[in-house]
């Protein structure tokens, strides 16, 4: 019998996807082959699996836990939101379209082949599977064609654990009405209640566990304390965006787009304690930052058109005029350029639209999407903020972009692809520099030189930094971290034995 154990919630970011990354390290520790599964996951944050197909980074997240490759089955259906009602719709890795959200929930059924396929290719290969659902399974208006939550669970008779946030408040309300307003063939499902995020002394709490368990008929699991942890957001549901600067150091802003894609790129900066990163949204907030960065975007034309409307141009401009260092990253990178050309309307209606110009860089936007991992070399050096690059640089990320760029101008393109294409450029005054290379940081020995430059400008001493010499060294200690707090927090005997029992 297939083994499975499903993680709903009872609302979107109550931290389904780091439990289920929790239960995949556990049950990797204790000796089990383990694999994460979303059928559908709904976010801008993304990545490239070695073969080129794009999925959901909580997915990847989950992976890594396990101690796996990220492979494309684990999340077949990817959506990504280009505006509030509409998503570029990813099936296996590859975009099948945009649809409105009415359109797609016509649609959907055609792809629960897809689903089972892949869940069947990854129980076969694994002891277990950690399935996570989204949002909450409540959502009575979404109970048809559902793919997701008891929709899934129901087909795949898979045991459900029920997590509710009580950091956000109304926990045993949310709890309580979720299992109510399942059928009851869905309710059968449900084996267990996980409140987590909680800060305090559980002995205040344990009254309303016992009355809750009256209630409804299910045991609860456990509390699972409220973590602190750098591990990747699925989306933009996040305390990360919360602007906060209470102290003095390196000071890096990224600009909050509208459509802000893979904001995943910025995590390895919070692991240098005098990086100030902050998100803002408008220009009177732009605070000279030592690094200014425009992130990716889902939709680059249409949040380009947004950051020009409220002013940002001339802010960038004088930004940059006096010397500040601006980084764009793939969207961010396209925004840097002369011009945005989309003559066959693949993100918006605008068939031309011209970009900041700090870059002479074009590009033209195609229907076929650029999904690839890469593996470059730094060829860029300079006396002023990339001073001390080495000229051999080795880096790794990965592409996820629509648009072609034209780099035949670029006098200081900064590094090379193996494959001989080039990834980005920097103007002729050395503080604008565009990229498409996603995970740029990820490279943690590039990125202290760019942080020792920055610190040498504003005259602070350069650091040699005891931080792990990956980022994914440094995540394997937040997965043993997380592991173990989730170990303290459950009944785990109890969770086995659902995982055993199954539905």
């Amino acid at each position: 019998m297939i083994k499975t154990v499903m993680i709903q919630g009872t609302a979107s970011s109550v931290g389904k996807s780091l439990l289920c990354a929790a239960f995949c390290r556990i049950l990797r520790q204790d000796g089990f082959s383990v694999a994460p599964f979303k059928s559908q996951n709904m976010a801008l944050n993304s990545f490239v699996t070695r073969d080129g197909f794009e999925m959901g980074r909580a997915q990847v997240m989950q992976a890594e836990a396990a101690g796996i490759e990220p492979r494309v089955e684990m999340n077949p259906v990817l959506l990504k939101p280009t505006s509030d009602r509409g998503s570029q719709v990813v099936v296996m890795g590859r975009p099948v379209g945009n649809m409105e959200a009415m359109e797609y929930f016509q649609w959907k059924e055609k792809l629960l082949p897809v689903i089972d396929e892949a869940y069947e290719t990854l129980a076969g290969d694994h002891d277990v599977v950690v399935i996570e659902g989204a949002g909450s399974p409540a959502e009575i208006n979404l109970r048809e064609k559902d793919l997701v939550n008891m929709g899934l669970a129901c087909r795949l008779r898979a045991p459900v654990l029920l997590v509710g946030d009580i950091d956000r408040g109304g926990v045993f309300a949310s709890l309580y009405g979720t299992a109510a307003l399942l059928q009851p063939d869905e309710r059968s499902l449900l084996k267990g209640v996980i409140i987590n995020k909680f800060r305090g002394d559980r002995k205040v709490l344990e009254p309303g566990l016992f009355q809750l368990e009256e209630l409804i008929k299910i045991p609860v699991l456990g509390v699972v304390p409220f973590m602190h942890l750098n591990l990747d957001d699925e989306d933009s549901v996040t305390e990360r965006f919360e602007n906060r600067r209470d102290q003095e150091g390196i000071n890096v802003q990224v600009i909050l787009l509208p459509r802000i894609s893979n904001f995943t790129d910025f995590n390895p900066l919070e692991l240098y304690d005098d990086v100030i990163l902050t998100y803002i949204r408008e220009p009177h907030e732009l605070d000279s930052p030592d690094l200014l960065i425009l992130p990716g975007s889902k939709n680059t034309i249409e949040d380009l058109n947004h950051l020009r409307s409220s002013g940002w141009e001339k802010h960038l401009k004088n930004y940059t005029a006096k010397g500040g260092l601006l980084m764009g990253i793939c969207g961010g990178f396209q925004m840097l350029g002369r011009r945005i050309l989309d003559p066959q309307r693949v993100e918006s209606s605008f068939p031309e639209v011209p970009g900041f110009a700090f870059l002479d860089v074009e590009t033209v936007m195609a229907e076929e999407k650029s999904t690839r991992q890469v593996e470059a070399t730094w060829c860029y050096r300079d006396n002023n903020y990339f001073d001390s690059m080495g000229e051999d640089e080795k880096l790794t990320g990965y592409e996820i972009h629509m648009g072609q760029t034209n780099y035949s101008s670029v006098k200081h393109p900064v590094y090379i692809q193996t494959t001989g294409l080039w990834e980005g450029g920097v103007n002729e005054e050395g503080n604008v520099f565009g990229t498409y290379l996603h995970g740029i940081f990820d490279n943690l020995p590039w990125t202290e030189k760019l942080l020792n430059n920055l610190r040498r400008k504003r005259g602070h001493p350069e650091k040699i930094n005891s931080s792990p010499r990956t980022y994914r060294d440094y995540k394997e200690q937040e997965y043993n971290s997380l592991a173990e707090t989730v170990r303290a927090s459950l009944d785990l005997d109890k969770v086995y034995r659902i995982i055993e029992q199954g539905a």
